[in-house]
């Protein structure tokens, strides 16, 4: 079918939706989620550049604009299963990434196919840029997390999720991530919104956690 088929397969981004099974005051769609990630990721990118760092821009937005195109082969799996041990979240990705390399090679002209599998690839890495992405994602995270327990969702689920994204930014050692906790997080934590749950003490649970790591390595 050609590229064509790759444009119509996005449509399905739209309706899967992220965190499934849990009740969610706001649903959010693993194609917004890719939009927003793209916005996070240019803005931590301008602060690396900021700093001295060189971005291949090209690459960032590759990576980060598809980087759930997997999912439409077999969703969003609930977050507990997908880390309930590493080697389960191996066997997931490898899953993911072999049915996106069959999907290239069926229906993406030849002439196109090493572009889409550079494309589609899994882009975090230990480059610049797939730190980027993967502060970016978790950030999203965060967000949807934070609007969550803000609005008094006591679901455990949105609990762990803002706690062990916040924790993982901590630990990726980016200008972006300095920026974000000392810049960013601030703001998010003391919005004038009030909510029945401790966001602050959550968040600050979750940093320190984050630093212990960080003194450990």
């Amino acid at each position: 079918m050609g590229i064509h088929y790759y444009f119509r397969s996005l449509n399905d981004l739209e309706r899967i939706i992220r965190c499934p099974g849990k009740f969610k005051f706001e649903q959010h769609s693993v194609a917004a989620h890719s939009w927003k990630v793209v916005q996070y990721a240019k803005t931590l990118a301008d602060i690396e550049e900021r700093n001295g760092v060189a971005i291949d821009w090209k690459k960032l937005y590759e990576i980060t604009s598809s980087h759930d195109y997997g999912e439409i082969f077999i969703g969003d799996i609930k977050t507990p299963v997908k880390h309930a041990s590493p080697e389960l979240r191996l066997l997931i990705q490898q899953v993911e990434e072999g049915m996106v390399y069959q999907f290239v090679e069926e229906h993406i002209p030849e002439a196109f196919k090493d572009t889409f599998h550079r494309q589609l690839r899994e882009g975090k890495d230990n480059t610049v840029e797939g730190l980027i992405l993967e502060v970016a994602d978790k950030m999203d995270q965060v967000y949807e997390a934070f609007a969550e327990l803000q609005r008094g969702n006591s679901e455990k689920e949105f609990i762990v999720m803002y706690r062990n994204a916040l924790t993982k930014i901590s630990s990726i050692p980016l200008y972006c991530v300095d920026y974000f906790m000392n810049d960013i997080l601030p703001d998010m934590v003391n919005d004038e919104v009030l909510s029945p749950i401790d966001i602050k003490k959550i968040t600050e649970e979750a940093l320190a956690i984050g630093k212990s790591r960080s003194l450990k390595s």
